[in-house]
């Protein structure tokens, strides 16, 4: 390390990695609450990154249907911006010792999946693209020496010195403590669907880097937005649920309900591969209606070792073979398209205080996110803010030092309740009497925990938005 304050990014996400990686000559500490990157969004993508490389394809077409399935709320030129930029994201990873999965005469293979008018998804280990990015991604941080790696610790506090963040406070195993002074702090902690009941996000995504900027006096943006994936597998009294992935629906699965009726007929021109907000809907509508939701992948050809090893791994690990049996299916929070408010640069409202990836919401994914687009954003934002950072002088700040703490957790049987509460009320449909009886709720528990404290202004932004826009669904909408 050298003599300057480090850039301290807390998250080891693909979000996180590209930025640490982009950030040179400085010096950079990362901070990650899991170990191996085990933990994060990233690793277990299973659907791959959007490109617009086939032959017939544009960038032009890509944010067509990135504008679409946002409902048309996007920020269109950071649309333009990413799309246009795609094939450089591949071309890196590449670079990096990414494996893509390629045809037999080495082209990138390239398959469909929901709300794209075309074949523009790159895969590397059929569905492990996000474990195969995020091990080389983590490959090349670990052999950077400008960049101290850490796993296994927490971020609860920020510091600020008068109006501006200037370091954090990590805590790890055993009652461990540090402070550490920082140039500027960039949060990359990713979504917040493990605030739900049924989640396809590992538990850490539970919107703590959301709750620390918020405490730090940031401003956030289309909270109300949470799209859910339709199809997470059903495990009975699951939380963190295994993803099916939509490239199934693409090589050819259908959607179906108990008695074998496919759900999507009539429902949407694209059927199976609607955008993710329609079908989720239906899933949720058939679930209520007690006709249940499967997915019949009894058609999908192929070796599944080779082009779904990790679904196929998932279902047999719950006595369900896919090659031979319907699989049970429940939507799940999946990507939260709001979060801390940030520039194209990754500048939140609080001096010193950077956002990137699925916590900040730069307008990208407007109301509903197209599918596989996440990482593509997460690896050229990453990029573009580490860039950024290096090139700005470091700021000296003045006045006084203070703490801006996330606060106590809530205790687990308030979690779980918190987590139900927020499922009913803000999930795939809603309406003002839940939201208001979750709101109630949450007012009483807020002494009690962060996490209520964080779910308020997602409920209320929720309630204030009263007719329907893309992922936001209100069964009462006023249009």
């Amino acid at each position: 390390m050298s003599g300057r304050r480090p850039l301290v990014i807390v998250g080891g996400g693909a979000a996180g990695l590209a930025a640490a990686l982009a950030a040179a000559p400085m010096p950079v500490r990362l901070l990650c609450r899991s170990r191996r990157g085990q933990g994060s969004a990233s690793a277990l993508a299973q659907g791959g990154i959007a490109a617009a490389l086939g032959k017939g394809d544009s960038a032009a077409g890509h944010a067509a249907d990135t504008m679409a399935a946002g409902a048309d709320y996007n920020n269109a030129a950071l649309v333009r911006w990413l799309c246009t930029r795609a094939y450089a994201a591949i071309d890196w990873l590449v670079s990096l010792g990414v494996t893509f999965d390629r045809d037999e005469y080495g082209g990138l293979q390239l398959g469909r999946e929901g709300g794209h008018q075309a074949a523009r998804i790159v895969h590397a280990g059929g569905d492990a693209t996000g474990a195969e990015v995020a091990r080389a991604m983590r490959r090349k941080v670990q052999g950077e020496s400008r960049i101290d790696y850490r796993e296994g610790v927490d971020v609860d506090a920020l510091l600020l010195r008068g109006n501006r963040v200037c370091g954090v406070r990590v805590r790890g195993e055993g009652g461990f403590s540090e402070e550490i002074e920082a140039s500027a702090v960039v949060l990359a902690t990713g979504g917040i669907g493990a605030a739900f009941a049924r989640t396809s996000n590992p538990p850490g995504a539970d919107g703590s880097g959301l709750a620390l900027g918020l405490a730090a006096g940031a401003v956030a943006r289309d909270l109300e937005f949470v799209q859910f994936h339709p199809t997470a597998l059903d495990v009975d009294g699951g939380h963190c649920l295994p993803l099916i992935t939509e490239a199934l629906r693409g090589a050819g699965a259908r959607l179906v309900d108990s008695a074998g009726a496919p759900l999507m007929r009539d429902v949407h021109a694209q059927g199976d591969l609607a955008p993710r907000d329609v079908v989720a809907r239906c899933v949720w509508q058939a679930q209520r209606e007690g006709w249940g939701a499967w997915l019949d992948t009894r058609e999908v050809t192929g070796d599944w070792t080779r082009r779904f090893p990790t679904v196929l791994a998932a279902c047999t690990a719950h006595g369900v073979d896919p090659r031979h049996q319907r699989i049970p299916v429940t939507p799940a929070a999946h990507f939260h398209m709001g979060g801390l408010a940030t520039d194209l640069n990754g500048s939140t409202t609080v001096l010193g205080l950077y956002a990137v990836g699925e916590v900040a919401c730069n307008g990208m994914h407007g109301a509903n996110r197209l599918a596989s687009n996440s990482l593509l954003e997460a690896i050229l934002c990453g990029q573009r803010l580490g860039g950024h950072l290096a090139r700005m002088p470091q700021a000296q700040p003045k006045g006084a030092f203070r703490w801006s703490r996330r606060g106590n957790t809530l205790p687990e049987p308030r979690r779980i309740e918190l987590r139900r509460l927020l499922w009913e009320a803000a999930g795939p449909v809603r309406e003002e009497s839940t939201l208001e009886r979750a709101l109630q709720r949450c007012a009483e528990l807020a002494g009690q925990g962060w996490q209520a404290r964080l779910a308020q202004p997602l409920l209320e932004a929720a309630q204030q938005r009263r007719t329907s826009l893309g992922a936001h669904y209100r069964l009462d909408s006023t249009a």
